[in-house]
């Protein structure tokens, strides 16, 4: 991240934008390009000869961007710029910071391309656009504030001109505000079941004395959305206790039917005066 100074480029872009300056923006272009063949080509090399270590949480969450993930590229762009304008930033620390939002995505894409992962990938690869897209537009907003429009002020045009210039990073962040605005509902939606279904099956088992429930885990297939609960008591819950506690979870938020299943581990807590709880039956019948 610290090599792959990537804001200079995109700040290029986005001062070439505003000055209308095509050589710049070829320039800037050619070398943007050139520093994310580099990433991925070395990520995906990297990805290829490791491919028996486990894909860890740190790429998985760049698989699903969001909103959030917008905003925070509009922020640094803007940081980014206005480092480069002011004596008393410095751009290099700014530049470091900001890799850390266009160099790991980029990272992960190429890893999880070189193991077949290509929806992740996908995922991976649109968080990284969005945060070029959102750092050039927010580059430029600032450059033009702070009086690189010369071409402009002699048109005496200098917003519509600005406008028309960048009217492909507006509608590109129009369009991306869409799918990520999309993407933040799906996120919220389901932590907000996960969190529900969490609540109700800790309250369900921790009815009966001596159990508690260990782990929730939550899997998605084509159409089932399965729950597996890991659970630690005295006594197993039948067939019918699943089924009603299963009646009582919320409906996933991507239409799929629920399906919960019971990982039982018998626990015997005991005493001097023998065994602490016996066969307790699950209460979970109204």
């Amino acid at each position: 991240m610290i090599v792959a100074m990537l804001l200079g480029p995109i700040t290029g872009i986005g001062l070439a934008l505003v000055e209308s300056d095509m050589a710049l923006l070829w320039k800037s272009l050619s070398t943007l390009l050139g520093g994310v063949v580099g990433v991925v080509v070395t990520a995906f090399i990297l990805g290829t000869i490791h491919k028996d270590i486990p894909i860890t949480n740190e790429i998985m969450a760049r698989t699903a961007p969001n909103l959030l993930d917008l905003m925070i590229g509009l922020a640094g762009g803007a940081a980014g710029a206005d480092a480069t304008v002011s004596p008393r930033l410095s751009v290099a620390f700014v530049g470091v910071a900001i890799a850390t939002a266009l160099v790991p995505p980029l990272a992960s894409a190429s890893i999880l391309l070189a193991r077949g992962e290509t929806q992740l990938a996908f995922g991976a690869f649109l968080l990284a656009f969005t945060n070029m897209i959102a750092i050039q537009f927010a580059s430029s907003v600032v450059l033009w504030f702070t009086g690189f429009r010369k071409v402009t002020r002699k048109t005496g045009l200098e917003l519509r001109e600005f406008v028309v210039r960048n009217a492909v990073s507006i509608a590109i962040l129009l369009a991306l505000s869409a799918i990520l605005t999309a993407n933040l509902h799906h996120v919220v939606s389901q932590h907000l079941f996960e969190s529900t279904t969490r609540g109700i099956l800790q309250q369900e088992i921790g009815a009966s004395a001596g159990s508690h429930l260990v782990e929730v885990r939550f899997e998605t297939t084509a159409d089932t959305t399965i729950v597996r609960a890991v659970v630690r008591g005295p006594a197993s819950p039948s067939a019918t206790q699943v089924a009603a506690m299963e009646a009582k979870l919320p409906s996933p938020p991507d239409g799929t039917r629920i399906e919960l299943r019971v990982r039982f581990v018998q626990l015997m807590v005991i005493n001097r005066d023998g065994q602490l709880f016996t066969d307790v039956d699950f209460d979970t019948s109204e």
